[in-house]
């Protein structure tokens, strides 16, 4: 219609909304209250004037709605207090004996709520108007859940870590405060799923919530996060969480009416709010590492479906919300009307923004290592000198030249000199001997990492590892190599990532929860979010540049494991797993780091269909980052000859140039300096003509950033980037400059030492055992296991990263040990006390102190004219040695139990020792303690 008015305009928009959303719109003089579930009558008369719309659901007034004109959005706040007025009023025939509760300002394009029924009503932007349905639901409740989230009940700690209650009590807080928004950092492996289903099941019990999404951004974290709702069971009930409550992951557009919980990637909502079929494969990676698939037309904005309401949940939980919070994907986010709750490990300034900076915990990676709940790492550093420096190919030299994806070879003889920085190594370059150096150095580590890993047979068992490539091409060229050095078979090391031959989920699962494979290769499939908790080693083959995505990465080895499941699949361990090793082959661990986004947002696109999108006209952010990201990596591989041609090509512009453009056409900056211009222009134009002339001028700026890209210069890009194949340098052979532990890890194991010998010094008064070694050395016979697991208790409680075993490994970076740690956290704890206060000069393991004053104190008693003991003595004097040694003292009444009742208890004993029967324990519990 033309010749509308503004307010005319609004009133149509919010009429087309409102039939969306399922309600009939009628004029005051045509009303008809069954026509339909829900009714919105225009300009219904009260006794302060007419309400520009009147809602009625099932036939009964709900609320008003008061419609402005679009220029009115910025302002739409100030009008609450008239849209209260309205809804206050009395309706024509005294409809309504109460005010009405459900209150809207629009235009059509912004929408406020405000539901008159909650504590301290407050008004909020919604996406869409709610459904009649919903609406008359609301009105029949008693509480509305915001008044119901005042009242939850108290926390039942049973089972929670006292980080997971923090984050509870300060959301439901949060909750309380009605914050729309609220971050719950907390690090890898400190049990944020877990966390989240404790809360989820607060909500559904204490505070009816009808429906919650889980969103991620990977299948497989879905996947991970259903198991863990099937697996939950909460404090104060007998039933699992699934028999409580249906919990439904999406595989389509369906969402069942009966389920309590969702759980869904963010791809597949945004493709069910289009009304589009999703394929699988684009749920496999997550958007910030590899982008959405792009099509060859611009991203539609997620627009109003009404199969899926805006109050389809109530809270949504967005894991790893660190990447998936931005661009398309906040579409969905902004979408619902619904509490939004993000959980991640590592957030960045854009992810505190967008919660508003509401942080209801921050649970760092240090702060779990020292309550136990995450291990710590030690870093072993290995150094080849081409990995350092880089080589030379020199001219006249016949080498191998690989095409990067196909693998095809051909044979050439080099024109000049190639000279190749480590930068280029396994993208232009590949060096095999540079690879082979780093995992022969890292097999030949392997046992000064790991001392205590050899089986009865002598032989070396290699300890769970990731190792991180650059790209499946380096991936594959490792595998093979790690086969032959470890001269093991296919099963051995295996490649997961998502372009592997074999199905990447059930190779996930063989290395997690079976013996091979020993090794994994990943480039970026499992490097976030992914849980093996039996890792023990990440070996960094790649460097990376974001501070967060190198710590999501570290977080795939900081899982606890208890020793009963780490022997599962490592049959050779001693204990339960104290620490991970991260073996540093690039420099990952100090090379700089930054927040910043990855430009690359769509790398799976080949370059020729991003060039082909331009060149036809396509305007997309993502698609000009993208294409400008591609354009310089590209420009540091041209020669100079290349790069004027492409500038001719260009009309005077540089590659880089170019790109800049591209990457100008979306910078905010840029787009902030044309709305001013234009305001400074236009003053007290219409917003839709200011509107219009800024759409414009960014049109012609985008279309002057995308005019270089012909169709001849793109075949030209296209052929430029094809010459360029991998040189394999078989040439140069590598040598290994070091492999050695980090002078972090050197440091950090002294800082443990120290701590350990201070902690044990400050408490040598207030614990029995302790003032024992130091000031009573006679009574070292009295020492029992009780006394000593005391010790070990308390040390658990109040320093949990003081892990006897962990303690004993720094120890074995610093010094010489005798044997290697204890199987027993008993036993390594006495032989640390022993070296704290300075009984033995060298960390020897318990077992050996004993059987060396055995020795010396059966050589004392076979000495001289003396009587010597019987074989058969000298067997039960041996059971008695090992019982101090796993014990640390013997009694009598322990003659009662295994091993000795089975041979005669304490009756043989007499038998075999008659009247020097006490004598004899006494004098062993106080030789072998010395």
């Amino acid at each position: 219609m033309t010749n509308q008015t503004p307010e005319q305009k609004a009133r149509d928009e919010i009429d087309k909304m409102l039939v969306a959303a399922g309600w009939v719109v009628q004029s005051k003089s045509k009303v008809n209250l069954a026509a339909g579930k829900g009714v919105a009558v225009r300009e219904y008369q009260t006794d302060v004037g007419p309400a520009d719309y009147v809602l009625f659901a099932d036939g009964k007034p709900a609320g008003i709605i008061e419609a402005k004109r679009e220029e009115e959005g910025e302002r739409l706040t100030t009008h609450e207090d008239q849209a209260s007025w309205y809804a206050h009023a009395t309706l024509k025939y005294n409809l309504n004996k109460e005010p009405l509760p459900f209150v809207y300002e629009s235009t059509g394009v912004l929408t406020r709520f405000t539901d008159y029924r909650d504590p301290k009503p407050r008004s909020r932007p919604v996406f869409h108007f709610h459904k009649p349905e919903t609406l008359a639901e609301w009105r029949g409740q008693t509480e509305t859940l915001r008044e119901k989230l005042q009242n939850m009940p108290a926390l039942d700690e049973q089972g929670l870590r006292p980080a997971q209650i923090r984050a509870i009590r300060n959301l439901e807080t949060s909750f309380k405060k009605n914050r729309p928004k609220a971050l719950i950092q907390m690090a890898t492996g400190a049990g944020k799923t877990f966390t989240a289903c404790t809360f989820v099941y607060r909500l559904l019990k204490h505070a009816n919530a009808r429906r919650i999404l889980f969103l991620v951004d990977t299948r497989n974290l879905g996947e991970q996060a259903e198991q863990e709702f099937l697996k939950y069971q909460p404090a104060d009930d007998n039933r699992k969480f699934t028999e409580l409550y249906n919990v439904q992951r999406l595989n389509s557009g369906y969402i069942a009416s009966d389920s309590q919980v969702c759980i869904s990637t963010i791809q597949r909502l945004y493709a069910i709010l289009k009304g589009e079929d999703l394929d699988e494969a684009a749920e496999l990676e997550n958007p910030n590492e590899s982008a959405w698939q792009w099509q060859k037309k611009a991203p539609i904005p997620v627009a109003f479906a009404p199969r899926y309401p805006v109050e389809q949940f109530d809270v949504i939980i967005i894991d790893e919300c660190h990447r998936s919070i931005y661009n398309l994907w906040k579409q969905v986010l902004e979408y619902f009307d619904a509490f939004l709750v993000g959980l991640t490990a590592t957030p960045d300034k854009r992810t505190f923004g967008f919660f508003n900076e509401n942080v209801v915990s921050e649970y760092t990676y240090e702060e779990s290592v020292i309550d136990g709940v995450n291990v710590p790492y030690d870093v072993f550093t290995i150094e080849t000198e081409i990995t350092r420096a880089g080589a030379k190919i020199k001219a006249k030299e016949y080498v191998d030249k690989r095409e990067k994806l196909s693998r095809k070879k051909r044979w050439e003889q080099l024109d000049e000199d190639v000279e190749y920085t480590a930068g280029q190594l396994d993208r232009e370059v590949v060096n095999p001997s540079q690879i082979r150096h780093i995992i022969r150095a890292y097999k030949e580590a392997l046992p000064t990492i790991f001392p205590d890993r050899f089986d009865k047979k002598g032989e070396f068992e290699v300890p769970k590892t990731l190792v991180f490539a650059k790209t499946d091409s380096h991936a594959d060229d490792i595998i093979q190599i790690i086969r032959e050095e470890f001269a093991e078979g296919n099963d051995f090391c295996k490649k997961i990532t998502y372009k592997a031959d074999e199905d990447p989920k059930s190779v996930l699962t063989r290395f997690r929860n079976s013996w091979a494979p020993r090794i994994a290769v990943t480039v970026d499939m499992i490097a976030t979010g992914t849980d093996v908790k039996p890792l023990e080693v990440l070996l960094f083959m790649r460097d990376v540049k974001s501070s967060n995505y190198f710590e999501q990465m570290k977080g795939r080895g900081t899982r606890t494991l208890n020793f009963d499941d780490l022997k599962k699949v490592t049959r050779t361990a001693r204990h339960t797993k104290t620490h991970f090793v991260i073996v540093d082959a690039v420099g990952a661990v100090k090379s700089k780091k930054t927040d910043s986004r990855h430009l690359e947002r769509k790398p799976a696109v080949p370059l020729k269909d991003l060039l082909g999108a331009v060149a036809m006209g396509v305007q997309d952010e993502d698609l000009f980052t993208s294409l400008a990201n591609r354009l310089i990596r590209l420009s540091r591989q041209l020669t100079e000859d290349e790069k004027a041609r492409f500038e001719k090509l260009s009309g005077g512009k540089t590659i880089n140039q170019a790109a800049g453009d591209l990457l100008n056409a979306y910078n905010p900056d840029t787009i902030e300096k044309v709305q001013l211009t234009i305001a400074q222009e236009k003053p007290g134009f219409p917003p839709d003509e200011i509107k219009q002339a800024l759409e414009n001028q960014l049109d012609a700026l985008r279309q002057q950033a995308a005019s270089v890209f012909t169709g001849e210069m793109n075949e030209y890009i296209e052929n430029m980037r094809k010459v360029h194949e991998q040189i394999i340098d078989a040439i140069n052979l590598d040598t290994l400059r070091k492999a050695e532990w980090d002078s972090y890890s050197t440091e950090k194991a002294r800082q443990v030492v120290q701590d350990f010998s201070a902690y044990i010094k400050a408490h040598k008064d207030e614990i029995i055992a302790l003032s024992i070694f130091y000031d009573q050395p006679y009574r070292r016979r009295d020492l029992t296991f009780a006394m000593i697991k005391e010790v070990l208790e308390i040390l658990k409680r109040e320093k949990p990263l003081l892990a006897p075993h962990y303690v004993w490994n720094a120890y074995a970076q610093l010094e010489e040990v005798k044997g290697s740690s204890p199987r027993s956290e008993l036993a390594a704890l006495v032989s640390l006390i022993r070296r704290v206060t300075g009984i033995d000069s060298q960390l020897t393991p318990y077992n050996h102190i004993v059987d060396r004053n055995f020795k010396d104190w059966i050589f004392k008693k076979h000495g001289g004219a003396g009587q010597k003991f019987t074989e058969e003595q000298m067997e039960w004097l041996r059971l008695l040695k090992d019982h101090v040694a796993a014990s640390f003292h013997v009694t009598l009444d322990d003659l009662d139990y295994t091993p000795f009742d089975a041979l005669g208890g304490r009756g043989k004993m007499w038998q075999l020792f008659g009247d020097q029967t006490v004598d004899i324990i006494d004098e062993l519990n106080a030789a072998l303690a010395a």
